[in-house]
């Protein structure tokens, strides 16, 4: 059997509690050693034995190898370094930082340390976007000419805030990263954003001239196709009225992958996209949701045994994105990269 490595998480807010927490303590071949945190109200809620630890300091003295970083998003790229100069293994939450040259600093710093470091895309191991690649990979829908993606939700009374980094980089952090990773890097990006950063929309200009278009809201009454991905031979659709990938409300429901094994991420039939050739559509199998692999995944590249779930350059270059659609936001102008 494999080494356990001891992962830590820092902050214990709502994204450590129930995002990161559930993952860890169910993850093959880690061991949850505890939470770093301050603050009375979440040491009270941390479960019973898991240590609670005053100080990334103390962290690395009780012989932890690694920590991830669930913390606001200004304090990002600060404690990822200070992790990496104590020798800890990092992964941070997205959005990595707040734009690409902090980003691109913490991955010199791990690289100088030679010390692990990735970013927590889970969103790539969600069940319709796993799905896309399958029918891309088996060359369903022809050649790819566009790929539209939403995160849209309906919460008008939620405050948007630079704690997550506002919501261009909270949900673009993931629109974006899927994007690149499925279509290849951009040229040029042009943005529009609502005042108070509740809703965007994004479009990217891809080297293989696929063209991205991605909307984030927090105040759509209406919420859009979650993906409409249109190539040469079809479109795949997921109807965006019916949520998003089902994971997230496990979670948040108190169900794991330890709790449900096989049935984790098994999205039910109603929730499947279907395949368009023309007015009428036919239901697609829906790839099972794997965010249950990251941290596996994550503590085999601690051992030396593959690759970081994550290439942080991935997240480096997402930003750049982000960086690029914010100036094309203020200026009304494109931006070419």
């Amino acid at each position: 059997m494999a080494e356990t490595v001891k992962v830590a998480l820092v902050g214990y807010g709502s994204g450590g509690r129930i995002f990161h927490a559930p993952l860890l303590a169910s993850a093959e071949g880690v061991d949850f050693a505890g939470v770093v945190t301050t603050s009375p109200e979440r040491r009270a809620q941390l479960p019973a034995g898991l240590t609670a630890y005053d100080s990334l300091e103390q962290v690395a003295a009780d012989g932890v190898r690694a920590v991830t970083i669930s913390t606001p998003a200004a304090t990002h790229a600060d404690l990822a370094r200070e992790a990496i100069g104590l020798g800890l293994a990092v992964v941070v939450d997205k959005p990595f930082a707040l734009d690409a040259g902090s980003a691109r600093e913490v991955v010199a710093a791990a690289e100088d340390a030679a010390v692990p470091l990735t970013v927590y895309q889970n969103r790539r191991w969600d069940s319709d976007y796993r799905t896309v690649l399958r029918l891309v990979e088996e060359g369903t829908l022809g050649d790819l000419r566009r790929f539209e993606s939403r995160f849209e939700r309906w919460d008008p009374a939620r405050e948007i805030g630079e704690a997550g980094g506002g919501t261009l980089r909270d949900f673009g952090s993931h629109l974006v990263d899927q994007a690149l990773a499925l279509n290849g890097p951009a040229t040029r990006v042009y943005a529009t954003s609502a005042p108070g950063d509740d809703d965007f929309f994004l479009a990217i200009r891809h080297e293989a001239g696929i063209e991205s278009l991605l909307w984030g809201s927090w105040r759509q009454g209406h919420p859009g196709p979650r993906f409409r991905v249109s190539g040469t031979t079809g479109t795949y659709v997921v109807d965006g009225v019916g949520g998003m990938d089902g994971q997230e409300a496990a979670l948040k429901a108190g169900r794991t992958p330890a709790s449900l094994g096989d049935r984790w991420g098994v999205e039910p039939e109603h929730a499947w996209g279907r395949l368009y050739r023309g007015h009428t559509g036919a239901p697609v199998r829906s790839e099972r949701g794997r965010w249950d692999l990251f941290y596996p995944l994550f503590a085999a590249a601690v051992r030396g045994e593959g690759p970081l779930p994550v290439n942080p350059l991935d997240s480096v270059r997402a930003l750049e994105v982000l960086d690029a659609a914010r100036t094309s936001a203020t200026t009304g102008v494109a931006v070419e990269l």
